[in-house]
């Protein structure tokens, strides 16, 4: 059987693939995500492009390597994980009652073989007051997460509406998706 390798080191996205009930291993890409951030790239096309580095940074003969990336559009930039609470606040405020796109992308790579998906999410959040996004931001500390919150945890108290094809991919690995791709790599996925 191959040999599934996650190019990640996320606590979230282990627990997603975890989901798939196959058995995996996960490492740190090869990568230095900063540098290879190129402003000229569209918000789609830069979650694409290191996705497909992460996964091919690892890449090796006899495993299937499924790298993702995940980030937020919002007004024409991209907002980046806030790393402080402080940041997270300022995004979460400046995102009060308007819609946001979160872009996660995934790319499998077996042998030859490069599949790749992107799926957007639209959302729009609750016009919130300063005290609700300090609340929600000290209780689930979201300094590591794409758009300042964890839909997964007390953060889907900020969603007014959503729309998606696959909720999962909200956490950070479209596992609708994924499933079909590892299909189509010969591995046998409930």
């Amino acid at each position: 059987m191959k040999k599934i390798l996650l190019a990640s080191t996320s606590p979230y996205r282990r627990e997603l693939l975890e989901r798939l009930a196959v058995p995996f291993e996960s490492a740190r890409p090869l990568i230095d995500e900063e540098k290879e951030k190129d402003p000229r790239l569209s918000p789609r096309a830069l979650a694409e492009h290191l996705a497909l580095l992460k996964a091919r940074s690892l890449a090796a003969p006899g495993l299937v390597v499924i790298g993702g990336d995940q980030l937020v559009a919002f007004e024409g930039r991209i907002l980046g994980k806030p790393g402080s609470r402080d940041r997270a606040i300022g995004q979460l405020t400046a995102m009060s009652g308007k819609t946001h796109e979160l872009m996660t992308a995934i790319c499998v790579i077996d042998g030859e073989r490069v599949l790749s998906h992107t799926d957007v999410t639209r959302l729009t959040l609750k016009s919130l007051s300063r005290a609700q996004i300090e609340k929600i931001v000290d209780r689930d500390e979201p300094f590591d997460c794409a758009g300042s919150y964890k839909i997964e945890k007390h953060g889907i108290a900020l969603i007014e509406r959503l729309e998606s094809d696959d909720f999962t991919a909200i956490q950070g690995l479209p596992l609708l998706a994924l499933s079909r791709m590892l299909t189509a790599c010969g591995i046998e996925n409930p």
